[in-house]
């Protein structure tokens, strides 16, 4: 067994993450960024539940510089409106997920992470990673991950790997896995916005809710 360090966003992929690094680490540390996104209060909130339930360390990483770049999570540009249907077109969700692109913003989250396992003794980087969301965000494939590894033997002493237990899933299959394994689905926040209630019309959201329908699962969070 060894440490990990997890990345908390407190969204649907990075809940089961956390759940099964649970199952495979002996201690977690729980990171969550502040970027100036439209639903850091929501994310924020939730990751600190989620963590308290657990009696996890968690820190909150304030990014404010980032919040000033371009993007419709950080500008307040509107967000796409998207439906189940639209999902499975693969020109159209490349062409939102530019929308939504926020400026190096995985590279950054890691490269802090890994700062964080160094000083802290951690060996691993948790990430909510998967098979779906690499096809239109190039920071979450499996190519990314290697030469990030690569990096990281050059950029730090102790080497710590990063590692995405969901890399090889989709969102039916990670909601499938989160089920059995108890994952904290009731404490998550997976809306691109920060109301009382998801949107159930951003991609995040829509995302979520054909996972759980193709699941056979019922949301327990609010219905969308």
């Amino acid at each position: 067994m060894s440490d990990a360090v997890v990345l908390l966003s407190s969204g649907l992929d990075s809940v089961v993450a956390l759940k099964m690094a649970l199952d495979e680490f002996d201690d977690i540390l729980c990171l969550t960024f502040d970027y100036g996104q439209r639903a850091r209060e929501r994310e924020t909130e939730c990751s600190e539940k989620i963590a308290s339930s657990y009696d996890l360390a968690h820190e909150v990483i304030e990014l404010s510089w980032l919040k000033n770049f371009w993007g419709a999570l950080t500008d307040g540009s509107p967000l796409p409106e998207m439906n189940k249907d639209r999902l499975n077109d693969a020109s159209l969700t490349c062409e939102t997920a530019k929308t939504v692109w926020v400026p190096a913003r995985n590279l950054v989250f890691i490269a802090i992470a890994a700062s964080f396992a160094e000083n802290r003794n951690y060996d691993v980087i948790v990430t909510g990673f998967n098979r779906e969301e690499a096809l239109t965000f190039p920071d979450n494939s499996p190519e990314f991950i290697e030469s990030f590894n690569e990096l990281l033997k050059h950029a730090t002493l102790s080497h710590p790997r990063v590692y995405a237990p969901l890399g090889n899933l989709d969102k039916v299959e990670i909601v499938r896995r989160g089920m059995a394994i108890g994952a904290p689905f009731e404490l998550s926040w997976s809306c691109y916005n920060a109301e009382t209630l998801p949107c159930g019309v951003c991609e995040s959201c829509v995302r979520r809710k054909r996972a759980f329908d193709l699941a056979g699962f019922t949301d327990p969070t609010k219905v969308l």
